[in-house]
């Protein structure tokens, strides 16, 4: 899963494997992934399509999905308005929805993230999550409690299965489990340490143990997957069964290279169970090549060409969680995009993944429709507060950057009075950004001399960078896109 897809879940039923991701702060939430063979996948919906549960606000993490007894399940960590982190859960009769939401079913006072459903040898079902102790300096324990069937309310007294031990490599935290049942005993892989950014120091280790209640063994040889040079902190996955009976680990990782501007990218390694009854993975790192379990499509989809032709916007679109952007799709007559402007800092944003370090984005507008005041371009975008960008406003180009909510302009130019508008960054290294601007598309204006301005302010600490097109204006007022391009 090349891109930001932090936390990934998977499941298989028959023949089809679903599979969903942390959105953090990014819209619509929680998509849902499909693949016959655990190699290709293509998006075909999201758990919140349109808006955000009524009782959440932030923070968007770790979805778990699960399907039980004909109903797909999706148990997610949120923000709380005006609370804490909690564990809430949707279900729908279809893995792609529409799915309707349970609201929270734990919220403890240090926040309460994680959630894996599983039923025990009884067929009583159970949830277990992550207390966020690490949140407020103390211990992380994982705690397991029944659930009714309905997943409205956790019932009966919680138990405690482990919790993180200092001076080891779990560090201040033990998180993400994910279990499984093999020979008389529940193996829970779970990831330790520090999750995310520049220095994140996350592994995977496994316990285990024949009562879900304990006692519960920790693997000796933890952690049984470590960073490489190609890889760095792995973890937070969940295991999934192929039809031939073998077990696989869907997870992220940072790639070494490209460091934390894709984000945390989903990644697949084969289960080796071992004679001491142990699971281990080949090279207890991340596999840098391995045989694909099925035979795959080849498909390349890290290139992106957006022509706007079709009634809905691609299901890989994003826009802020707080930002429910308008738009209109005009198919006919080659196809465009007109985008609702917004008074916010860098205005409506609707962007992509980026997948790699060096990557090409290249956009047409239609400037003449541009309204007075409204501007409309191309920027990398970290989050509604750190942007990089260019656009074209009351006949004006500027190239401008947004760090910490304070606006810098770093160039302008008069713009040509053409009505086909083109903008172009090139990104390298992740954090090196140039613009350039066209009449034509081909023949290129830089908007810089000498040196790219540095994005490394851009990533915020949980997510990779995206790219995008921009409105900004007063209400009502648009810009028109003919274009959108992404090349890595």
């Amino acid at each position: 899963m090349p891109g930001d897809y932090a936390d990934p879940s998977v499941v298989r039923v028959g023949k089809d494997y679903w599979a969903t991701a942390t959105s953090s702060e990014w819209a619509p939430l929680f998509p849902i992934l499909h693949s016959t063979n655990l190699v290709d996948w293509e998006t075909v919906g999201h758990v919140f399509p349109d808006k955000s549960p009524g009782w959440a606000e932030a923070h968007f993490w770790a979805p778990e999905i699960s399907y039980d007894n004909g109903k797909y399940y999706i148990y997610y960590t949120a923000k709380k308005k005006g609370g804490n982190l909690c564990v809430g859960v949707a279900s729908a009769t279809k893995a792609t929805g529409p799915y309707t939401d349970h609201g929270p079913l734990v919220c403890q006072e240090v926040g309460s993230i994680d959630g894996f459903p599983i039923r025990d040898e009884k067929g009583e079902l159970y949830l277990i999550w992550k207390e966020d102790g690490n949140s407020v300096g103390k211990p992380t324990p994982l705690w397991g409690q029944r659930m009714n069937e309905g997943r409205t309310a956790l019932t009966g007294e919680k138990f405690e299965l482990f919790r993180n031990e200092k001076g080891t490599w779990e560090g201040g935290l033990v998180e993400g489990p994910a279990l499984v049942k093999r020979n008389g005993y529940y193996y829970l892989f779970y990831a330790g340490d520090a999750c995310c950014g520049r220095a994140c120091t996350y592994g995977v280790g496994v316990a285990r143990a024949k009562d879900l209640r304990g006692p519960w063994e920790k693997d000796p040889k933890n952690p049984i997957m470590k960073k490489n040079e190609t890889w760095a902190c792995p973890g937070h996955g969940t295991v999934v069964t192929d039809e031939k009976g073998r077990d696989f680990f869907l997870y992220h990782a940072y790639s070494a290279n490209a460091t934390v501007y894709p984000g945390r990218q989903g990644l697949l390694d084969e289960v080796i169970w071992g004679t001491d009854g142990w699971p281990t993975f080949q090279g207890n790192a991340p596999s840098v090549t391995a045989l694909a379990p099925y035979r795959t499509n080849a498909k390349d989809e890290l290139d992106i060409r957006d022509e706007f032709t079709t009634r809905q916007l691609a299901p890989t679109w994003q826009w802020f969680v707080e930002q429910q952007p308008k738009y209109t799709l005009q198919s006919g007559q080659g196809g465009r995009l007109v985008l609702q402007a917004s008074p916010e800092k860098v205005g409506t944003v609707l962007g992509k993944r980026t997948v790699e370090a060096d990557y090409t984005a290249t956009a047409a507008l239609h400037q003449r429709q541009l309204g007075s005041g409204v501007a409309a371009g191309l920027a990398a975008i970290g989050d509604p507060r750190n942007a990089v960008g260019v656009w074209v406003q009351n006949q004006e180009i500027s190239l401008w950057s947004v760090k910490d909510g304070k606006e810098t302009v770093h160039a302008k130019v008069a713009a040509p009075p053409a009505d086909l508008l083109y903008f172009k960054l090139t990104t390298t290294k992740g954090d090196q950004l140039r613009f350039a601007w066209s009449t034509d598309g081909s023949t290129w204006t830089p908007l810089q001399e000498g040196n790219p301005i540095n994005g490394d302010f851009l990533p915020p600490w949980d997510r990779g960078v995206r790219v995008g097109l921009l409105a900004k204006g007063p209400q009502g007022a648009t810009a028109a896109y003919e274009w959108f391009r992404l090349e890595h």
